[in-house]
């Protein structure tokens, strides 16, 4: 028998933005939270980036990568609005909250750290410090306040507030922003950018000029928090724990990488050798076509168009650039006679706060040290008293004979901008002494550092922040020291000057002395720390970061800074306010509950059940039961304390 069947098509034509938008096909995919198309931006006829296109999906981690210069920070600036492409379209999905950490915090000197951080922008957060203030005045407001806080449900936002403030350690809110570090400064942009639980966050180097137990917080929370992210940094162990994704901006270009910075090293190098061998069979190839162009006749029209559009296309190909300008660091260091570098029973303190206490160290041949400790504990002044720039309140510091020191400042130096870049260099020498004894021009050097022709004519004023501290400590190695002083100096250098500063320092055979909240640099450099552990006491532990951070040591340092902070709360005189006495009573309720659970749950494993599947359950539910009580009881006993 014969069928018959008449088959309709219907083609219908959805925009790509929409069905980005809204996952028409696959609603078990993620959401396509940004959508960045064709975008190009160039400064001063420097291209930065071209026709680049990415999307970020819902939960993925990206981290952007590139060498300083290559518009990293820009293209962040541009994505978040606060500068314009020159083309190209950026598109975020309609109902979510994106919220941007600059590089540079934006707070207002004359503003407190309330206001800074709830600054009205979220009613959540503006209704909780009205409520806050009303308590503290005892406002007419405060019962009118009591009822919206429980319309909002917003006592449970207060707790998650108030503890991520805790976390980064931002208790004293009446205090004036132009009045902090530049550290606590970027712990309370962090803080206003984190309350507001955006959807997609976007940072741009939000380690720098963080204390180190901050930045492993920061680390576990962007691990762990189900928040989506794209970010610049150059903290290696903060990119390989935390991304999902690496996006490389590289001659005007983005590459992708599935996985976190592991990953991209592995790929990057696979992708280098296959772009290798693609270039060289392009220049083979365009031998034989350049011979067929040169035989054919001088006008153009007889030559066959597809095969001319062909050759340019390979010629193209085959001048691409496969290995990028790497930095050279091999100048020479002065020999070291046999005293270095004394500390007797130095001492000093600012303000009646004591910083140190009685320090006393011989620096040896090869001493490779570190020094940790949190933001204003004194790392930088130590520093300053050992390069002669302040005086100890009590002690000596002696430098020998023959001792040379080079200075790398956490503060960037001066520089004039109306000069040009070679004319810097030339201020400290025409020619430059190298390791093997050979001498180069300013100019060569220059190069060496990635600072070509063009560059070194250029005026200081034009170079980005990254250059010009790579000019910085370029001057300061000039000067061929022995012992080399470090005052964090990754907070401005790309992953690629970092690996090579790293490989120069390795090879150094003096002194060297760094401070730094880098801790793979760390980890590489140092063989033993300094570690400030407050009160003046100065510790010298053997072995690196990583080393201290697993031993006794700094889990008693941790101890000893959170008894400071309570003494700190405690000494505020708050009272618990309404929402605080409420979820204090609930808590009494709900430990008591669980620990009735608990109590069943451990019953029924012992009571010679057989079946797999329950005791599995059964074991499961009370490892999540204990993780609560922990957590329970350790807030229960904060607000008894308070109460």
């Amino acid at each position: 028998k014969r069928c018959e069947f008449q088959i309709s098509i219907v083609l219908i034509l959805i925009p790509r933005s929409y069905v980005n938008s809204y996952n028409l096909f696959d609603p078990l995919m993620p959401l396509n939270y940004l959508s960045v198309e064709n975008l190009s931006k160039s400064y001063d006829e420097k291209l930065l980036f071209e026709d680049v296109t990415f999307g970020i999906e819902q939960g993925q981690k990206v981290a952007l990568v590139g060498i300083n210069g290559s518009g990293k920070s820009t293209l962040l600036k541009v994505i978040s609005g606060i500068e314009q492409p020159d083309r190209g379209v950026v598109s975020f999905r309609k109902e979510i909250k994106v919220e941007m950490l600059q590089q540079v915090t934006d707070l207002s000197d004359t503003a407190t750290i309330e206001a800074a951080i709830f600054d009205g922008s979220n009613e959540l957060l503006q209704l909780i410090r009205n409520y806050e203030v009303a308590i503290a005045t005892g406002s007419e407001d405060l019962q009118t306040l009591l009822e919206e806080m429980d319309r909002l449900n917003a006592w449970e936002y207060e707790h998650e507030v108030k503890e991520l403030l805790g976390k980064l350690g931002i208790y004293h809110l009446d205090q004036l922003v132009g009045d902090l570090s530049g550290g606590q400064k970027k712990r309370v942009a962090l803080a206003k950018t984190l309350v507001l639980k955006p959807d997609l966050l976007i940072l741009d180097e939000p380690t720098n000029h963080l204390d180190l137990d901050i930045i492993e917080w920061l680390e576990n929370y962007l691990a762990t928090t189900n928040l989506t992210l794209l970010m610049v940094t150059h903290d290696r162990y903060f990119l390989d724990r935390v991304t999902n994704e690496i996006v490389e901006i590289a001659e005007g270009q983005l590459f992708k990488y599935k996985g976190n910075y592991s990953d991209f090293l592995e790929k990057k190098q696979e992708r280098a050798e296959i772009e290798e061998a693609t270039v060289s069979k392009a220049k083979n190839l365009l031998k034989k076509e350049l011979e067929w162009m040169r035989r054919q006749p001088k006008a153009r029209g007889t030559k066959a168009k597809y095969r001319i559009d062909a050759f340019y296309d390979l010629e193209k190909k085959a001048s691409k650039k496969v290995t990028e300008d790497q930095m050279e660091v091999n100048l020479s260091g002065q020999r070291q006679g046999k005293k270095i570098m004394e500390l007797k029973g130095i001492s000093k303190g600012y303000d009646g706060k004591t910083l140190i206490k009685d320090l006393e160290y011989v620096f040896k041949k090869g001493d490779r040290m570190g020094i940790v400790g949190n933001n204003g504990s004194g790392k930088s002044t130590l520093l300053k008293m050992i390069i002669g720039e302040l005086q100890p309140d009590g002690g000596t510091v002696t430098a020998g004979q023959n001792t040379v020191i080079g200075y790398y400042s956490q503060e960037e130096q001066i520089f004039d901008p109306s000069q040009k870049v070679i004319d810097t260099i030339k201020e400290v020498a025409e020619y430059i002494t190298l390791a093997d004894g050979s001498e180069v021009t300013a100019s060569n050097l220059l190069n060496q550092f990635l600072f070509p022709p063009k560059k070194q004519y250029a005026l200081i004023g034009k170079l980005s922040g990254g250059e010009r501290r790579r000019l910085q400590l370029l001057r300061m190695l000039m000067s061929n020291p022995n012992f080399i002083i470090l005052d964090e100096p990754t907070n401005d250098f790309d992953i690629q000057t970092l690996n090579v500063l790293e490989d120069y320092l390795l090879k150094f055979d003096g002194c060297l002395l760094i401070v730094s909240h880098d801790r793979y640099f760390m980890d590489r450099l140092v063989d033993h720390l300094f570690v400030f552990q407050g009160d003046g006491e100065v510790r010298d532990f053997p072995g690196n970061y990583s080393d201290y951070r697993n031993s006794p040591l700094s889990k008693q340092a941790v101890k000893s800074e959170e008894k400071v902070e309570e003494v700190k709360v405690k000494t505020t005189n708050r009272k618990l306010s309404y929402g605080e006495k409420r979820e204090y009573e609930s808590l009494g309720e709900e430990i008591a509950t669980l620990e009735e659970e608990k109590a069943e749950l451990e019953e029924s494993l012992n009571s010679g059940e057989t079946d797999f599947e329950k005791l599995g359950q059964w074991s499961a539910r009370i490892e999540k039961i204990t993780e609560l009580l922990d957590e329970k009881e350790l807030r229960w006993l904060e607000l008894d304390e308070l109460q």
